[in-house]
């Protein structure tokens, strides 16, 4: 017996279905909270977590993605409000309000078991997370509930109907907790602290709304609130400092920005990290009613912004003043506010009482590799690396250049690094020459120093003097694989235009470096570096005859000087072909590691502006992974969407309006030739009527009209009472053919 009423517990407890409120879910902080919670089983964070689980959710955000949007059994059912109404419903989602009356929102809260107010994000729901807390209450005389509120800088309220229990909360910025009234700022802020704590100005309406969910949870019995103060969330999608990470992943500065000193310590949690805190609490139902959230770290915004710069973008970070980070116009006020707070928080609480599986407890610079991952996941901030081959004048670079603006990639040709590598070996020669020292910030991992870039550019100007100006495969592919592990390609991707040419080239320029990390390629041990790998590999082709007909018809300004000069061009063809024949080609290395090229006949298109190859190739590429069009390209769009859909509504205008008058012409040329016509008929008319009355005529003259003549001049002397009986009489009478 004991045992059947220990699997009818379990049963019963995995059945269990809480239904969580959340507002504006299409709010960063709200979205991945809700989503994180869809997939917990309620009471699951009451069970000890054990190592092989500890393991198994060391990445619990690629987890997320990889979760299906059918609820599980058991799991908390979110339902919640939108921002906007055009915002697409979660898909984690049961139910999701956009316009919706604060009376029927109410309604709607009352069927929850959890509420979550989160004004974070949206300074303006502090007022809503109060109505609804005062609004939950006034209903407590009619049913018998528990509340709770959370909050990165949070509150949360939770309420119980006999055995149920529903939340709600709201979360308030950390900067509620700026520290300039502590004498210490090496002792950190913790629970118990907040009764002694000083409001940031920018902060009253968050603190008077911690203020009154907790007043009104002391006064309900069976309503208990809960606020959480967490610090700066980070993860996913990225948060706030999104706008640090866009910057380096651009590559548009040559060094990030730290507002101030960038000494003030920011207190900071994952966002999931955030999302297992607030479950824990909706399962424990702790005692203590104000809660810390935020990880381990002591990260300050130099620390932060250094590990972003160093990680994804040019490894150097600019000082600039408080004053002029107002004038950023991708951070607002609030996001200022949270950069700018200088306060060490420890969560003590959480620490020790709660079972979080954690995504970051070390913090943000220490888990950096995996918060950039799932940064560029979430963001689809993938690299497109591009590789385009084939024989001279086949319109490899026009076609490059072409998709590297299309996607926003850096067109790498071998000339140009080439120059940009010994320019800047020359740089660093120079500078040590002149006896002046780098400051901070290193240029990259590839840098050389001094000694070193003296020794490689000598081995570069005697390798070229030997060999008639021409650089030696060593250096070529040294600066070419430098270029495409920099942090822009990385970040971008690249199109690599003409290169590698041999079998050996392309295979001591991919290679594997790092010998435990060599890739296992099906059927071969053939080791290649994933990092710089291309992932489309193009092999344009044309004839012979093609290729030097389009030369012969190029312009003499655009010959001279390059390689399309007769005796050049004819001998790079001849190489290529020479070098395409054999068993090892450029060709089959990108067979051999499964990347398989993509081969377009320039020839048979028949375009010289290759707009055909372009399309096809961005059609096999597919849509570009980048942030998309800024703000200015946007403007920019539709500006020329705007003139072109102008320019073409007055070309329509001008063809119907010449239209119009070539038929009016047309008509009026078709109503004169009518009306000629219609005057030539009449005369022909008359004419024949002319020609047909001349026999009658002489007819009459002859026969008639003098008969006619005698019988009027008798009439007129006999005058008689019917001169027309009597003349008719005297023409029958002296009728000459009876006569």
């Amino acid at each position: 017996m004991a045992e059947e009423k220990e699997v009818i517990a379990a049963t019963e407890k995995v059945i269990r279905i809480q239904r969580v409120f959340i507002n504006l879910l299409d709010s960063y902080s709200s979205g991945n909270i809700g989503k994180f919670l869809s997939n917990c089983v309620v009471g699951a964070s009451l069970e000890e977590i054990t190592e092989e689980e500890e393991e198994e959710d060391e990445n619990k955000s690629t987890m997320l993605e990889a979760a299906s949007a059918k609820l599980k059994e058991g799991t908390f059912q979110i339902v919640g409000t939108l921002s906007k109404l055009e915002s697409v419903r979660p898909d984690f989602a049961v139910e999701t309000y956009s316009t919706i009356s604060r009376g029927d929102l109410l309604m709607r809260l009352l069927e929850c078991d959890v509420i979550i107010y989160n004004i974070t994000e949206n300074p303006q729901q502090a007022e809503e997370a109060i109505w609804a807390v005062s609004g939950y209450v006034s209903k407590l005389a009619l049913s018998c509930p528990l509340g709770l509120a959370h909050g990165q800088r949070g509150e949360k309220m939770r309420e119980r109907r006999r055995q149920r229990s529903g939340y709600s909360s709201c979360e308030l910025a950390a900067e509620l907790f700026n520290r300039p009234h502590c004498d210490d700022s090496e002792i950190p802020f913790t629970e118990e602290d907040y009764r002694r704590r000083k409001h940031h100005p920018n902060f009253l309406d968050h603190i008077n709304a911690e203020k009154m969910v907790l007043k009104f949870g002391k006064k309900a019995k069976k309503f208990a609130t809960y606020v959480v103060a967490a610090g700066l969330q980070y993860g996913v999608e990225g948060g706030i400092l999104h706008y640090f990470f866009k910057i380096a992943w651009l590559g548009e500065v040559p060094a990030l920005p730290v507002f101030g000193d960038g000494t003030n310590v920011i207190p900071a949690i994952h966002v999931l990290d955030l999302a297992g805190v607030i479950q824990n609490i909706i399962d424990h139902v702790p005692k203590l009613h104000y809660l810390v959230a935020v990880d381990e770290s002591v990260h300050t915004l130099e620390d932060l912004v250094k590990c972003i710069s160093k990680n994804t973008g040019p490894g150097k970070i600019q000082k600039i003043p408080k004053e002029n980070a107002f004038l950023t116009k991708d951070l607002t006020q609030e996001c200022l506010d949270h950069l700018l707070v200088n306060l060490r928080m420890e969560a003590l609480f959480v620490k020790e009482n709660f079972n979080i599986r954690w995504v970051a407890q070390t913090g943000f610079v220490e888990n950096i590799n995996n918060i950039l991952k799932e940064y560029k996941q979430s963001r689809g901030l993938l690299p497109i690396k591009i590789c385009i081959l084939g024989p001279p004048a086949v319109g490899k670079s026009s076609i490059a250049e072409a998709l590297s603006k299309h996607y926003k990639l850096h067109h790498i040709k071998l000339k140009d690094v080439i120059s940009e590598a010994i320019a800047k070996l020359e740089a660093i020669v120079t500078l040590k020459d002149e006896g002046e020292e780098e400051e901070e910030g290193e240029q990259g991992e590839e840098e050389e120093n001094v000694e070193d870039a003296q020794e490689l550019l000598d081995g570069i100007k005697e390798s070229m003097e030997q060999n008639a100006g021409r650089l030696e495969d060593q250096y070529i592919i040294r600066f070419i694989k430098e270029k495409v592990k920099s942090m822009p390609c990385r970040n971008q991707g690249y199109i690599l235009d003409g290169f590698p040419k041999t079998y050996d080239q392309a295979k001591d320029l991919f290679n594997q470096e790092d010998e435990e990390e060599e890739e296992e390629v099906r059927g071969k041990m053939f080791p290649f570096d994933k990092l710089i790998i291309p992932e489309f590999v193009c092999v344009l082709d044309a004839s012979d005859e093609f290729l030097k007909e389009r030369v012969m018809n190029l312009p003499e300004s655009i010959v001279a000087g390059t390689h399309y000069s007769q005796d050049r061009f004819l001998r790079a063809l001849s190489n290529y072909r020479d070098l395409n024949t054999e068993d090892e080609t450029v060709i089959n290395y990108f067979d051999e590691i499964e990347i398989h090229p993509i081969h377009i006949d320039v020839g048979k298109l028949e375009d010289p502006q290759n707009r055909l190859a372009i399309k096809q190739l961005i059609k096999e590429i597919g849509e570009p992974r980048n942030y998309g069009l800024t703000d200015e390209e946007k403007a920019e769009e539709e500006r020329r969407a705007v003139e072109e859909r102008l320019a073409k509504e007055a070309m329509d205008e001008a063809e119907r309006e010449a239209k119009e008058a070539v038929e009016l012409a047309e008509k009026i040329a078709r109503w004169e030739e009518w009306n000629k016509r219609l005057e030539e008929v009449k005369r022909e008319e008359r004419e024949l009527l002319e020609a047909q009355s001349i026999p009658l005529r002489n007819y009459l003259m002859t026969h008639v009209m003098p008969t006619l003549m005698e019988g009027l001049n008798e009439c007129c002397k006999v005058r008689p009472d019917d001169p027309v009986d009597f003349l008719a009489e005297y023409l029958f009478k002296n009728n000459p053919e009876m006569q």
